[in-house]
């Protein structure tokens, strides 16, 4: 069969794994379930796809002993007769719709096509042919996906079946590799910049594969499998990237001719984890060093916190910050000592258990060698349904990715260095960030007192609200120093100008190097 035939002659060892554990929940399925008790919720999406060709390789797998001796079977060859739900919408693009009816022609699907919403259509689909099991394409990071494993009865209020979710722990990353390395067909709109397609008046080409040609004025995209970021497969619903998107606060610097691209700021959230920076035992350097990395690639920081090594602590300040749609980072409180509580509170916060993770696990133990035994285990155990190990080959071990959230191992800033030009490289196809224009920004020292520089400062604030406008003192009696920051350095320069013009000549002077 050809889809487990390519998947076991790739050399994605990442995908081989998601592969292995979708086809164990088919075949686990099948067992549970007789066949004509399961159907299959189809939408010609990607994850649908993705799930189409997974059910045909679990099929085949269910039904017969491999044997490529000679040569394997050809494409389509292998059916799958399971009966499959469609709902059609006049609201769907035409192209979901064409594709969705040749695959099945394709494939010999047994579809059948309902003109009602998805819960009015399976109440009436049940009343007369009664279905136990509905295979669908949910991942984690769906706006449905809260809650669910990958066998999940329905919600209460709805008719009464087991959702199976094969795919449930899948990333955007992970359904194009099964894409490209299956090459099986999918949406044409995938390939005209749309990334998460849901109908024609929510939905557009994602802005972040945009091309522009200046000669033209024609805005040109590129395919969705290189988004440089799945976390933002969704910025094409409802309407065109806008900062209100992301979370808490992003701003556009600057006039509104900019290009938006170049001054989206996204936020971060930064959360340190140890007693021993509460006790001021140490001094915490790797916070305002991982500032400073994402102020150079455009990012702002909202909200950076020092919690206990204690679950609850952990779990409470990750609850907090993750509903925000920062990115979140974590560091302190990894590895095998009992203060590494870290890994626990994040699965808390997400309300999923701890789990094995056999792929870690291969990490850990090619790493520790012989030291790998007894509690050490406990440490490939990581939040189950939520986990992306993110792979970079100067890393010993991968850098865990919970949704939202990334948890550093780094100690020290030398091993912050190393992850996190890991971590920028990782971009390229699937990494966690966007490097967007960098920040930058310009100080005045004066000698006038606050009270002076106060009311004038307050109604500058006014007047340029894109930029941050922040005043420090190094020591008492030193000079007070104005930090003007923003991503566009011309409005910088007017707001200094802007400032200078309220008081008189010679009040400031331009710290060059802060």
């Amino acid at each position: 069969m050809e889809i487990d035939k390519a998947i076991r002659e790739s050399n994605d060892r990442r995908l081989k794994t998601k592969y292995n554990n979708a086809i164990y929940v088919i075949q686990r399925a099948f067992a549970l379930y007789a066949f004509e008790e399961i159907a299959f919720s189809f939408n010609g999406g990607k994850d649908s796809t993705v799930l189409l060709h997974l059910l045909r390789a679990g099929y085949f797998l269910h039904k017969e002993r491999p044997n490529y001796s000679d040569g394997g079977h050809t494409n389509c060859e292998m059916k799958c007769p399971i009966r499959t739900l469609y709902f059609d919408s006049p609201c769907a693009f035409p192209e979901i719709n064409s594709f969705t009816y040749e695959t099945a022609a394709t494939y010999d699907l047994q579809l059948e096509n309902f003109r009602l919403d998805f819960k009015s259509g399976l109440e009436a689909l049940l009343r007369e042919n009664p279905i136990r099991a509905i295979f669908i394409g949910t991942r984690i990071g769906d706006p449905n996906a809260v809650g669910q494993e990958q066998f999940s009865p329905s919600s209460p209020g709805w008719p009464p079946f087991m959702r199976v979710n094969p795919i449930l722990d899948w990333s955007y990353r992970d359904i194009w590799a099964f894409l490209l390395t299956c090459k099986v067909r999918y949406c044409s709109l995938y390939d005209q910049g749309y990334t998460s397609i849901g109908s024609i008046f929510d939905t557009v080409p994602n802005a972040l594969l945009c091309i522009s040609d200046s000669s033209t004025s024609k805005e040109n995209f590129r395919p969705a499998y290189l988004l440089p970021d799945g976390r933002l497969e969704r910025a094409g619903r409802v309407k065109k990237l806008s900062p209100l998107d992301f979370g808490d606060g992003p701003f556009i610097n600057g006039p509104n001719n900019v290009d938006a691209h170049q001054t989206h700021t996204f936020m971060a959230s930064v959360i340190a984890v140890g007693d021993e920076i509460l006790f001021g035992t140490v001094e915490d350097q790797l916070g305002p060093s991982l500032c400073r990395k994402l102020h150079s690639i455009g990012w702002a920081v909202s909200h950076i916190a020092v919690v206990r090594n204690d679950i609850d602590s952990v779990a409470d300040e990750v609850e907090h910050r993750k509903s925000f749609n920062d990115i979140l980072f974590i560091y302190g409180g990894v590895g095998p000592l009992h203060s590494d509580v870290s890994i626990a509170g994040v699965a808390k916060a997400f309300g999923v258990r701890l789990a094995p993770n056999e792929e870690f696990e291969e990490h850990l133990r090619h790493l520790m060698c012989d030291q790998y035994t007894g509690d050490r285990n406990e440490m490939a155990q990581l939040p189950e349904g939520i986990t992306e190990l993110l792979h970079h080959e100067n890393l010993l071990v991968p850098l865990i990715k919970c949704q939202n959230v990334i948890i550093l191992s780094a100690t020290n800033v030398i091993e912050l260095e190393k992850q996190w030009d890991c971590l920028i490289e990782l971009t390229s196809f699937s990494g966690p960030l966007v490097s967007m224009a960098p920040f930058v920004s310009k100080s005045l020292m004066t000698s006038l007192s606050d009270v002076e520089t106060a009311q004038p400062l307050s109604k500058l604030c006014l007047e340029f609200p894109d930029l941050c406008i922040g005043c420090f003192r190094k020591s008492r009696v030193g000079p007070l120093i104005i930090n003007f920051v923003g991503k566009d350095q011309d409005r910088i320069d007017l707001a200094l100008q802007a400032l200078c013009k309220k008081f008189n000549r010679g009040a400031f002077s331009e710290v060059k190097c802060m």
